[in-house]
């Protein structure tokens, strides 16, 4: 499931590359602007039919201690990635702290349900071959956005198939792997949509451009995960 995810953006990616008309707005780095609308409204349709009623739902009828379970659990299991990309940025420290995250979480935090770590001073952050990309000098490449995914960019459209070969459940086979698969990402999207219902409303009625708003916070917030919280940028919303 996984694996498809990312090839379909990739390969979503580089069609909109490719038959997307220019005209768009270059101070933005977003050259294919009114296809790019077309299909934020498509997800924007998207998400206020489905995606957000069922994040409600969510969030009104699950306890937020086992909401809270679920994201740490989901955090946990992608350790591995970001303690990889941790270590090809040069950040052996924080490399050391991920991997610290994940043994005492996956043992003594009972699979990551419990974030022990963050309890002790030791806090989650993330990394993703996108951001590493970055760290090492690529440009993010045109503002695009994904049907059903939304922001992205070339760069971090091929650090998402990276990603896949840095998870270790890409390679472990066991019954059931396609239903859990599934699953993980499936609560992956309600854990995140259900997060962010308060905030992003609330840049929705505070914008007289909704689209443009998302544009410019999505690539403040990744310079913002590249330089490691290095820059003036706060209060974004978690894309």
């Amino acid at each position: 499931m996984t694996a498809f995810r990312g090839l379909g953006l990739l390969l979503a990616g580089l069609l909109l590359t490719a038959c997307s008309t220019t005209g768009g707005n270059p101070q933005a780095n977003d050259p294919y602007e009114q296809t790019n609308r077309d299909i934020f409204d498509f997800d924007m349709r998207l998400d206020r039919h489905v995606l957000l009623p069922t994040a409600e739902v969510y969030r009104d009828v699950v306890p937020e201690v086992a909401r809270d379970g679920v994201h740490n659990v989901l955090l946990n299991l992608n350790s591995p990635v970001v303690f990889a990309n941790d270590l090809l940025q040069g950040e052996a420290t924080r490399g050391g702290e991920t991997l610290a995250r994940f043994v005492l979480n996956s043992t003594i935090g009972i699979g990551g349900l419990i974030d022990i770590a963050a309890k002790i001073g030791i806090p989650y952050h993330d990394e993703d071959f996108g951001q590493t990309l970055g760290v090492w000098g690529a440009v993010e490449g045109p503002y695009m956005v994904m049907p059903f995914f939304g922001p992205s960019n070339p760069r971090d459209l091929v650090g998402s198939g990276v990603d896949i070969a840095f998870d270790p459940n890409t390679y472990i086979s066991y019954n059931y792997k396609f239903y859990w698969s599934l699953g993980r990402g499936v609560f992956s999207i309600l854990d995140m949509r259900s997060r962010t219902i308060d905030t992003l409303a609330g840049i929705e009625r505070g914008s007289v451009d909704y689209y443009a708003s998302v544009r410019s916070l999505y690539r403040q917030n990744r310079a913002n995960e590249i330089a490691n919280g290095k820059q003036d940028v706060t209060d974004l919303p978690d894309f």
